[in-house]
């Protein structure tokens, strides 16, 4: 959570030198926005976390109107940073055809707190020309002998897309291909993110303006992934599906990064929230908004992407207390702050109490979370499940995210009520351990 102001997008996550560097938009004068900044906390062991200075400002021409998001890639020791130099002028304008740059800007640091001068790649004039000015959000991979940027986009017929750009040096770029879906899927496809997992090539991003289908697609903007089949040498690209799949479930989840650390993990750490939503967050009363989610470790399993707490998570446990499911149908005390681990022997139906009157229950397949009275506007989100085998919750002062099926499924959202308890009824057997949960430490 940021100290003061606004928090959104996590930025540039990268792991240099044995150190985890997690940079984020961040407002510090404004808890509705405003100027963005980066801002930087820095960890060995995501449990004790470090507050570091302001990382990147918008102090110049190329980036007067907000210091906006990207990503980071390690090359001969260094890294190398690139994100979005926002700018918007005055006057009559829809900002989406006039009135805004949107330029493409590396620099270059040699230990994650101290930046070099800022060089402009791209701008406006560089993207195609059947884009609007909506194209930002620069990510790159390396495969072969030859680094790739991703760039979300926006195309004069509002329909969203990906350019995907190729360097031999970091510096120069030239378009390659446009990854877009056989049918408009949403306006704009922001925060793209490209990686290879277990042996599948996979884009996370997230697609404005899909409307909902059935269970699917609820929030206002949608965070989904897509499998693809993508040849570097041909320059060839196919997706695997015209519908991804959502990656979380919740009403608090947008803009997902993804970094592979120095052990070889897949990282996923996300915005626990999203632009535009109608719901609000009681804690501009106290002058700030927002946070970002745990660490994730992803893998895919049968064609389905896998979230899953890091290891780590579990250094914060405390006074481990074990119960079955007759036990905790009478009801059990926990403070706000817990881990819950639920295993399913059987389950038919099911309604589990979480914290005040939050309840997740599992109906002919259906899975639903129900804010109640604590969502501050926040209603109900749903899965159809299969079955239901596992839960693993995580519970915040503020936050709920739960696991499904071993990370199948996750819902993520922001919570307020501020009675703790759980309980359980329904058709369902199985045992259930709760942890407290310390704090992490800030530096």
């Amino acid at each position: 959570m940021p100290p003061t102001g606004w928090l959104n997008d996590p930025n540039g996550l990268c792991q240099f030198e044995g150190i985890y560097h997690l940079y984020y938009q961040y407002a510090p004068d404004d808890c509705f926005g405003g100027d963005k900044y980066w801002g930087h906390y820095s960890t060995k062991d995501f449990i004790t976390f470090k507050n570091e200075p302001v990382a990147l400002f918008p102090d110049c021409s190329l980036d007067a109107g907000g210091a906006y998001s990207g990503s980071t890639i390690i090359k001969d020791n260094k890294m190398y940073v690139y994100y979005t130099g926002n700018v918007k002028y005055p006057g009559k304008h829809d900002y989406i055809h006039t009135g805004r740059d949107h330029n493409t800007i590396m620099v270059i640091s040699d230990d994650g707190i101290n930046f070099g001068e800022k060089v402009c790649l791209m701008k406006n004039d560089d993207y195609p020309d059947d884009l609007t000015l909506h194209v930002r959000d620069p990510q790159i991979i390396k495969n072969g002998d030859h680094y790739y940027m991703i760039l979300g986009a926006r195309t004069n017929q509002d329909v969203g897309c990906c350019l995907l750009y190729r360097s031999d040096d970091l510096v120069n770029y030239k378009l390659v291909n446009r990854i877009i879906s056989n049918e408009p899927f949403g306006y704009m496809w922001e925060c793209p993110d490209l990686f290879c997992l277990d042996g599948r090539l996979c884009l996370v991003c997230c697609p404005q303006g899909v409307e909902p289908m059935g269970t699917e697609y609820q929030n206002v903007h949608q965070c989904t992934v897509f499998c693809l089949d993508y040849d570097f040498r041909e320059n060839t690209i196919r997706l695997n599906s015209q519908f991804p799949e959502m990656v979380d479930r919740g009403f608090d989840f947008y803009a997902p990064q993804t970094f592979l650390d120095e052990q070889g993990r897949r990282i996923l750490i996300g915005w626990m929230g999203i632009p535009d939503a109608e719901y609000t967050n009681p804690t501009v009363k106290a002058g700030w908004q927002h946070a970002l989610t745990m660490p994730r470790l992803l893998h895919m399993r049968e064609g389905r992407l896998l979230q899953q707490p890091l290891e780590e998570m579990k250094e914060l446990r405390r006074d481990r207390r074990d119960y079955d499911f007759w036990e905790l149908g009478k009801g059990v005390e926990t403070g706000l702050v817990f881990e819950a681990c639920l295993s399913m022997e059987s389950c038919s139906d099911m309604c589990l109490t979480i914290r005040d009157d939050v309840t997740l229950s599992y109906e002919d397949g259906l899975l639903t979370l129900d804010m109640g009275t604590s969502g501050s506007g926040r209603t109900r989100r749903s899965v159809l499940l299969e079955q239901l085998t596992d839960l693993r919750i995580f519970s915040d002062t503020t936050s709920l995210e739960i696991f499904v099926n071993d990370g199948l499924e996750v819902f993520t959202t922001r919570v307020y009520g501020d009675r703790p308890g759980m309980r359980i009824k329904g058709k369902c057997c199985g045992t259930v351990s709760v942890y407290e949960l310390s704090g992490f430490i800030y530096e």
